[in-house]
């Protein structure tokens, strides 16, 4: 994923201004901010969901305005919300007959187990399962169609601490694989436990582009969270940390 120069207005209000990233094949990318920093409206533009005001983009070396260059992704939103007439199985039928996949009865039953989710999940209606249990079906429907790069807005939203380190832990494993992550987080532990490369955001502009250990020590901190806040503060959107 390569950005140059990216920007984008809503209105009078800057969102995001001269945005540059880069985020290479195998890499654990996060990127991280306060509320209304810019992250997500940074996703959308990336994936086309909305237009970007000025600046490229290339995913796979191709432009993302065409469809090809989501081809070797999968992606799930912050705000994740399947039909909630459908069942968990035939919500992932869904996505993966939408993406040319099998279903494939094993595959699934594994998967779910990784995220401890309950395989019962599959013949409730969606509306019948907690936010948790939702969350952990988006991220299976996601990872079950095997793709190179997965994009995932705050994929830990509502999830205990039990589900979170199952889902790190299938995260992990398609590290190993070679896959790509980008993903938004608030939860700093996750970031720095997965990441070998963050961006913070602030103001719609990157205040910091690198390494969690190199934040560290950028801002002379040896824990990473005092070290993101110091530097979110120092854009005006954290306060002042007391010793």
């Amino acid at each position: 994923l390569t950005i140059r120069a990216l920007k984008k207005r809503y209105g009078d209000l800057p969102a995001l201004e001269a945005i540059d990233l880069e985020v290479g094949p195998g890499a654990a990318f996060g990127l991280v901010g306060a509320n209304g920093a810019g992250k997500t409206t940074l996703i959308k533009c990336a994936l086309d969901l909305c237009a970007a005001d000025a600046g490229s983009i290339e995913i796979f070396g191709v432009p993302h305005t065409d469809p090809r260059a989501r081809a070797r992704l999968a992606f799930i939103p912050e705000r994740f919300a399947p039909p909630h007439y459908l069942t968990g199985r035939e919500f992932i039928a869904l996505m993966l007959a939408l993406n040319g996949a099998a279903y494939d009865a094993a595959r699934v039953a594994a998967l779910l187990e990784d995220l401890e989710l309950d395989a019962a999940a599959l013949e409730r209606p969606v509306r019948r399962l907690s936010k948790g249990m939702t969350q952990k079906l988006g991220l299976a429907s996601c990872f079950l169609l095997e793709r190179d790069l997965y994009v995932l807005d705050e994929p830990m939203s509502g999830l205990d601490p039990g589900s979170r380190v199952a889902v790190k832990s299938v995260l992990g494993r398609l590290l190993r694989e070679g896959r790509t992550l980008f993903f938004t987080s608030h939860v700093l532990a996750d970031v720095e436990e997965l990441c070998s490369s963050i961006a913070i955001l602030a103001d719609g502009r990157v205040r910091f582009h690198g390494a969690p250990e190199e934040l560290c020590s950028q801002y002379s901190e040896p824990h990473f969270e005092r070290a993101f806040i110091r530097c979110i503060r120092d854009h005006g959107h954290a306060p002042a940390i007391r010793p």
